[in-house]
């Protein structure tokens, strides 16, 4: 069964899913393209790679408070030298945020022969966006490529957290696909939707010479949806994940997925 939505399915946001979803669509983008690219060029799937901490911010580690905690749950007599009896703080069980490594992939077209990074494509993680060690490292490499001859696709279908830097209007949306040609900048092309649309079909710059090739997100996001089986896993029945919508898009949903089979 398809999903219920027209493009971008919400319920994918939800941690659950969203990593297998996020592998999944770099891999559906590459295939997508290579027979498009050919034999120019070639689509080669990187890998960015970096320790950090857990999200959710530092654990404290300090001192039990006696006047706070309960001396009755915290303490337990210890017998001392002189025979008397004397009382010894119990040690509270703490998380660390023990480093991890973080490992993203993104996409990188190439010309064949000489291997020049023609266009870089990124599928936006949670972390990209947020502020610690993976969001400087991702905007540190996205500043780097801003200031190359490579052009930049950067696609965000993830709600939550502020959109990267960009100035000028931006309409209301949910989801966005940020075009950034080399010869343009620093000029780009948004296309940005809704949940109640379709994702946009968008032009993936080349060399002027070969011009661009059209890439139907739409399309490639379903087709990774009907692969992973979501719809046999997805609870609809439940809220989607945060940020909360607005009361007309909620509304919106409820009638959608009530009129689904």
């Amino acid at each position: 069964m398809p999903s219920p939505f027209p493009g971008m399915d919400p319920y994918l946001e939800q941690a659950t899913f969203w990593s297998s979803f996020h592998s999944r669509l770099i891999v559906a983008l590459a295939d997508a393209l290579a027979p498009q690219l050919r034999p120019r060029y070639y689509v080669e799937v990187e890998t960015r790679t970096y320790t950090d901490t857990p999200d959710g911010g530092e654990v404290l580690v300090g001192i039990p408070d006696a006047v706070v905690l309960s001396r009755q749950a915290m303490l337990s007599p210890v017998a001392q030298s002189s025979g008397t009896l004397a009382v010894q703080p119990m040690p509270q069980v703490v998380t660390l945020p023990i480093p991890t490594e973080v490992k993203e992939r993104y996409l990188e077209i190439r010309e064949v022969g000489s291997n020049a990074v023609i266009t870089v494509i990124e599928v936006l993680s949670p972390k990209n966006k947020r502020p610690g060690k993976g969001g400087t490292v991702y905007q540190e490499k996205r500043q780097t490529i801003l200031g190359s001859a490579s052009h930049l696709v950067e696609i965000d279908l993830l709600r939550g957290d502020s959109p990267l830097p960009m100035e000028g209007q931006v309409n209301l949306a949910h989801y966005r696909i940020l075009v950034s040609r080399a010869e343009t900048r620093p000029q780009a092309e948004l296309y940005a939707v809704t949940v109640r649309e379709a994702l946009p079909c968008f032009p993936l710059p080349l060399q002027a010479v070969d011009g661009s090739v059209l890439v139907d997100l739409s399309a490639i996001v379903k087709g990774v949806y009907d692969r992973a089986s979501y719809d046999l896993r997805i609870d609809y029945s439940q809220s989607p994940p945060p940020p909360p919508f607005s009361e007309e898009d909620r509304g919106w949903m409820q009638t959608l997925l009530n009129s689904s089979p």
